[in-house]
């Protein structure tokens, strides 16, 4: 049994009708594979059975502790591939629209809590010649990162498939009994108390960083007097700058309701941006979100004078952390500069920011978050996450941020699945109250593959911000052209 972190139970906490933590990839193919058969649903299956000994977020069930006195734990189970692995065929066009409205349906529905939080989806009927394969997993095992490595797992670097070794028969831990459970957890009680002792010092002196509640009433003040109470306490070097994000239409509660863009961008031309501007990559992805923010929400005469605020996950997973899956992130809270019409002035200004929240993140303990929710002992935690982000999407308050901002790297290199070329992988990720907006950005050879997900309710025109990077990023390279020939 493996018990989950107080941050990974944060994802199952946060769930009820209108919000789930599925995290999913929607992996694009050739319908045809490299021995001129179709990609069928007997060899997709297949291909987890092979790997599945590779994979423990896929075998595990998650096990509640009676009473809450403990957090879950994860029970190394059975696994019915015949349950998890499922097809059927898009009806109408087959187009990328309809795609998104079907994927968007499948990504937003619970999962049954007492199997393994994961489900794959072969998808038929797309125009082109392809398929598609959704993989839906739940945040409470993976983040970012460690939702690549299972990717990667289930992926090849050539249509042949890598040897895999076989194992012997796995043993399958037994879910124990309620009462079996309650001991467990009550046993885990010293533990929990030592933990927020550990965490109290560190957690209470950043309180003012943790994304989700750094918008509530009096976190400030706590921090301050934190800092001033504890020895080696947190210390600022001149003015400390409180971000105040504006409020939107899509900063409020969500609905169940959620709607999927898909947009792909071009490498070569964000590169040449970057190249062009002395910024990196990231710089210049969020400088496209914050212009395509800019355009769509003038197009709506919705644009705040105040910067739109963004909250960026950054990974602080170590080398040593590798394939132990769960959570191992951060947030960082990103100034866009939504009220500067000049492009140019943006990556710029993007540049000094993402510096500044890097600075500040790496001044910071490493599992803040996590150390954030060891505050609370277990059996108030479900009630307090959820009270937590009631409140932060108040009307009466400011947002904790706007919108959700991550880029993930991916492969350069061509990827197959049982044999099938994958030509795109579209990220699929999840909203929360007071969030109605994410954008994710996944790159794969020489695009950019972005999901846009969004409360249909509160944005019921993505499609529209889809469009507006695509015209962001035309914009950026033609005012490249005129500064290219003057330096001629």
């Amino acid at each position: 049994m493996r018990r989950l972190t107080s941050l990974d139970a944060f994802f199952l906490a946060t769930e009820d009708e209108r919000t789930v933590a599925n995290v999913s990839a929607l992996v694009i193919l050739e319908r045809k594979r490299a021995n001129g058969r179709r990609l069928t649903l007997h060899a997709v299956k297949s291909l987890f059975a092979e790997r599945l000994h590779l994979l423990p977020p896929l075998r595990w069930q998650v096990v509640e502790v009676p009473f809450g006195v403990a957090h879950p734990s994860w029970v190394d189970g059975t696994v019915d591939l015949d349950f998890h692995v499922r097809e059927f065929a898009l009806a109408g066009p087959g187009d990328d629209p309809c795609l998104a409205e079907q994927v968007a349906s499948l990504a937003a529905e619970p999962m049954n809590r007492s199997r393994p939080l994961w489900e794959a989806y072969l998808i038929h009927g797309l125009s082109g010649d392809r398929v598609a394969l959704l993989i839906k997993l739940h945040h409470a095992a993976v983040d970012g990162v460690s939702g690549g490595e299972i990717l990667s797992t289930l992926l090849d670097e050539s249509p042949e498939r890598r040897e895999i070794t076989p194992v012997a028969a796995r043993q399958t831990e037994s879910v124990p009994n309620r009462l079996g459970m309650l001991l467990r957890g009550l046993a885990d009680v010293p533990r929990q108390g030592l933990a927020a002792v550990g965490a109290a010092r560190p957690a209470l002196t950043h309180l003012d960083k943790v994304a989700t509640i750094r918008s509530l009433p009096g976190i400030s003040e706590i921090t301050g007097l934190a800092g001033r109470f504890t020895i080696g306490g947190r210390t600022e070097s001149g003015p400390i700058q409180r971000l105040v994000a504006p409020r939107t239409a899509f900063n409020a509660r969500i609905t169940p309701n959620r709607s999927l863009a898909l947009v792909r961008l071009p490498m070569p031309e964000v590169l040449q941006l970057k190249e062009a501007h002395g910024a990196t990559v990231n710089d210049v992805v969020v400088a496209l979100c914050a212009g395509a923010l800019r355009t769509w929400l003038t197009a709506k005469a919705e644009l705040p004078k105040e910067r739109l605020l963004a909250m960026v996950p950054v990974s602080v997973r170590t080398a040593s952390e590798r394939a132990t899956f769960g959570n191992k992130v951060g947030t960082m809270v990103v100034p866009l500069p939504t009220d500067e019409a000049d492009p140019v002035t943006r990556i710029r200004s993007c540049r000094i920011s993402l510096l500044k929240a890097k600075e500040q993140h790496a001044a910071q303990p490493r599992n803040l978050m996590q150390q954030a929710n060891d505050l609370v002992p277990p059996v108030l935690f479900g009630p307090a996450m959820r009270t937590v982000l009631r409140l932060a999407s108040s009307r009466v308050l400011n947002p904790a941020a706007n919108v959700i901002i991550s880029n993930v790297p991916g492969p350069r290199t061509p990827q197959y699945l049982a044999g099938a070329r994958v030509l795109a992988n579209y990220p699929v990720s999840t909203i929360v109250d007071g969030m109605a907006l994410n954008i994710t950005l996944f790159s794969y050879l020489d695009s950019l593959d972005i999901g846009i997900t969004v409360d249909s309710e509160q944005v019921p025109d993505s499609d529209l911000l889809a469009q507006a990077l695509v015209n962001e990023l035309d914009l950026q390279l033609r005012l490249l052209k005129p500064a290219a020939a003057k330096r001629r």
